[in-house]
């Protein structure tokens, strides 16, 4: 057992008593203090973003894709339903690609993957989207029964249009 004369300590070891008082302790902080991260990882809404005119289209694309998925869903039966299932592919992959790059834009998560070219990636699912609209709107046209939730469905084409006139210009 270390008597009082061991409290002093070895060369290079700091005493005891020093430790204890903290009054001339050799150990001070060397590293800075981390700051809080807030949320998942320091993630906020862009507000700015939302407000301005190319996050109302994507809201507007993202709502209006829900309500031709909801419209093509309404639909009881069919005979030849190949151009409803088309349409209700093309609705559903519109409404998820496009809330995805919505929630990309709105948190700015898309600042953490510099390598992707957002906006071209933007507007080419906005003009691919457009496309396939049109073709699956076109098919069930063709294809309809005349029923209301089908005509809904296919005037969403025209509004899809309008969005990808309004990025354009």
């Amino acid at each position: 057992m270390r008597n009082g004369d061991d409290l002093e300590g070895f060369d290079g070891e700091a005493s005891s008593t020093s430790m204890i008082s903290g009054t001339s302790s050799p150990y001070q902080p060397t590293t800075e203090p981390v700051s809080q991260r807030r949320g998942l990882g320091g993630l906020r809404c862009d507000l700015d973003y939302l407000r301005g005119t190319f996050g109302k289209i994507k809201l507007a694309e993202v709502v209006l894709a829900l309500i031709a998925f909801i419209c093509i869903e309404t639909i009881m039966e069919c005979s030849p339903c190949e151009g409803l299932y088309f349409f209700e592919f093309v609705s559903c992959s519109a409404l998820v690609v496009t809330g995805v790059l919505l929630l990309m834009f709105s948190l700015n998560l898309h600042t953490r993957i510099p390598q992707i070219n957002w906006n071209l990636t933007d507007l080419v699912n906005t003009g691919l989207s457009t496309f396939f609209f049109f073709i699956a709107s076109v098919v069930l046209a063709a294809l309809n029964h005349k029923t209301g939730a089908e005509i809904a469905a296919v005037v969403r084409i025209l509004t899809s249009l309008y969005m990808t006139h309004l990025l354009l210009n």
